[in-house]
């Protein structure tokens, strides 16, 4: 691709898609932490998030279910697995951090899978990492303590730690998953089907006892004024998952996936942006610089990466470039 091709895609209208994507995705922690203070559980939130979209969703999957049965049948378990960890667990685990952690924090721990994914690789190759993918990977975990922020005076929840960084080993299985080359599994499929297959898991669980299921019809607060819990519903089924969704296929299709992969994060600096706005959290400055190293070493990371695959690119030239999303359920461009 030469450097016009890529200044016009960055340039497109695509580009506004794919931050309004991050910024919608951004807002599931402030609705969600809205249902917690009215006495939601972390397991209703995420059964009527993504039980909703996947009504929501449900026509267009049938129809693609109809229309490709023959290339996706063997497919479909594949699909379910996709329901049950990068969508139901993953955001499952999220918003359990989220209920510990501020909404920043907790986007943070789960944005350290792509440092996982680096010593995944690592461990099963057993060839280490090029030099700029190491300095990536040590930005990423000095960031993650200072975004901790153990010597300060707010007591930091170890719960809420482990449940951010098991969203991370979900996110990080939702980069494996999804990033075949190969994959004749439509999104829309594999979005609405997974979102069908973890909702039905998560209701599951809680009829059978396993997992806390609370309900409130009691007024929830969102930026600081009350209303209906109706809102953070809507807003988590219709606007961070649903509309998000279209978003970013949007985007991705005007940009491609290594541009739409890098906007993803700005995710992290809008889900801060909301939730100073909305519930009025702030990170210490010591753990904004954390953010900072963090996203700065998931970036690096990723440069690495896409500079490994330059050179493959260029002697195929097919325009096909390779999918690097991210552990939001519902997504194409990079939650969670």
């Amino acid at each position: 691709m030469t450097t016009a091709q890529t200044h016009s895609r960055v340039a497109s209208p695509a580009l506004l898609f794919a931050l309004i994507s991050a910024s919608a995705f951004a807002l599931s922690g402030s609705f969600a932490k809205s249902l917690f203070e009215s006495g939601w559980s972390p397991g209703a939130a995420v059964a009527v998030r993504i039980g909703g979209a996947a009504v929501v969703l449900l026509v267009p999957v049938v129809l693609t279910l109809v229309r490709h049965w023959d290339n996706v049948k063997r497919s479909l378990p594949r699909v379910a697995l996709y329901g049950i960890v990068p969508i139901a667990l993953c955001q499952l685990f999220y918003f359990n951090a989220v209920q510990h952690l501020s909404v920043g924090v907790a986007l943070l721990l789960e944005y350290l899978s792509p440092v996982l994914l680096v010593l995944l690789a690592w461990a099963r190759t057993r060839t280490s990492p090029r030099l700029l993918t190491i300095l990536g990977a040590v930005f990423a975990m000095g960031g993650l303590v200072l975004v901790l922020d153990l010597g300060g005076a707010q007591k930091i929840s170890t719960e809420g730690i482990l449940w951010g960084l098991a969203a991370a080993v979900c996110s990080a299985a939702f980069f494996l998953m999804s990033a075949r080359a190969d994959d004749n599994v439509p999104p829309v499929l594999m979005a609405g089907g997974g979102m069908a297959v973890g909702a039905a898991m998560i209701f599951g669980l809680g009829m059978a006892g396993v997992m806390p299921m609370t309900f409130s019809a009691a007024d929830a607060v969102f930026a600081s004024t009350q209303v209906s819990w109706l809102v953070p519903i809507l807003g988590l089924v219709l606007v961070t998952t649903v509309f998000a969704y279209i978003a970013g296929i949007i985007a991705t299709r005007g940009l491609g996936s290594k541009v739409a992969s890098f906007l993803a994060l700005f995710e992290v600096l809008f889900a801060v942006i909301w939730a100073w706005l909305l519930l009025g959290e702030l990170p210490r400055a010591v753990q904004l610089l954390g953010g900072a190293l963090i996203v700065g070493g998931v970036v690096v990371v990723r440069l690495d990466e896409l500079r490994g695959t330059e050179v493959p690119a260029r002697e195929h030239a097919s325009g096909v470039e390779p999918l690097l999303v991210r552990r939001e359920p519902a997504r194409v461009v990079s939650e969670h």
